[in-house]
């Protein structure tokens, strides 16, 4: 199960939006623009995002700077559509014009949400459109939240319920609850 929302700041605090990201976003530039269209200003834009007991993705938006990304599992989030969006070639240390290797994919049908009766041990993740293997653990930015009081290494700690803990350090647990 996923759950996404949009944390935005204003100068009355945070506003929270869910957000059904695959009706509206196939790429990170989409997600960025989804964004900043929910800031006040050139505020800062928050996307959360979680896949319940697996993984999660921080996307940090000021203004029209870069998105600034952290996902607490590459190789989780690789296995899912939200995290194809995050899991961009710059944040997996590869060349842009690497060209897809697309008998390196396991397209046996499960790539759809069925569940595959596999153990995750034995399952490679291999990388989205490409033959290199998906770094087990956090990648991206672990200080994107560092100037909102989510240190890295409380970032990198956070497993279950990590949404729900960065939203209590942020003082936007209410906000968040609202369209959980």
């Amino acid at each position: 199960m996923y759950f996404a929302a949009l944390l935005a700041r204003t100068e009355d605090g945070w506003e929270a939006s869910d957000t059904e990201l695959l009706d509206n976003v196939e790429t990170l530039s989409d997600l960025a623009d989804l964004a900043r269209e929910a800031a006040a200003e050139d505020d800062t834009v928050l996307v959360l995002i979680e896949q319940e007991d697996a993984w999660f993705g921080v996307v940090r938006i000021d203004g029209e700077e870069d998105p600034r990304i952290y996902v607490s599992d590459a190789a989780a989030a690789a296995r899912s559509s939200y995290g194809e969006i995050l899991l961009t070639d710059e944040l997996l240390g590869r060349e842009p014009d690497d060209d897809p290797d697309l008998d390196a994919l396991d397209l046996d049908g499960t790539e759809d949400g069925e569940d595959e009766e596999e153990d995750d041990d034995e399952v490679t993740a291999e990388a989205v459109g490409s033959g290199e293997a998906v770094p087990h653990g956090p990648v991206g930015d672990p200080q994107v939240l560092d100037d909102l009081g989510v240190s890295e290494k409380e970032l990198k700690a956070l497993s279950e319920d990590a949404l729900t803990e960065i939203a209590e350090a942020l003082g936007a647990s209410e906000v968040l609850e609202t369209v959980r």
